[in-house]
């Protein structure tokens, strides 16, 4: 699988579709009260940057770093379509965005996401990539529909 990376481009055919069905994956699994995902619009601010994974012209996942402060950003958006997943394409993202992170002096990585067995393959990524559980932040709050992830950039 030859897989690209690249900054988002709002304008691109499917893009809108496939972050909205991100969004519409996560609406059973918890009440809305506890539903952090970004919206299109949201994705669009000066403070988020989001990266496409592309196979030939195909979107494969989504990935967004968020500010929380100049050298605080949250993981938000990280999907890979369900057809493709289990062939690394999350995995190359997150070391992605960690790259970019680390290159532009961010020295740490928060994320926020369900605690339900939907996500467990979700935090067992988190945490072989050097993600330690930890307390709520930013505007979290203790929710037990939520499991929270950090890791320090060195």
């Amino acid at each position: 699988m030859t897989l690209t990376i690249r900054r988002a481009n709002f304008d691109a055919p499917g893009l809108t579709i496939f972050l909205e069905a991100h969004l519409a994956d996560m609406a059973p699994l918890s009440p809305l009260e506890s539903r952090h995902g970004l919206d299109l619009a949201a994705l669009q601010k000066p403070t988020v940057r989001l990266w496409v994974a592309l196979e030939e012209q195909r979107i494969a996942g989504t990935c967004a770093l968020a500010a929380l402060t100049p050298e605080h950003e949250e993981l938000k958006s990280m999907r890979t379509d369900p057809e493709l997943r289990g062939k690394g394409i999350a995995s190359k993202l997150l070391d992605h965005v960690v790259t970019d992170a680390r290159t532009r002096g961010i020295t740490q990585i928060s994320l926020e996401t369900g605690s339900m067995d939907f996500f467990a393959p979700a935090r067992t990524l988190y945490a072989k990539n050097g993600f330690d559980y930890c307390e709520p932040f930013g505007s979290y709050t203790d929710d037990p529909y939520s499991s929270y992830m950090t890791r320090v950039l060195q």
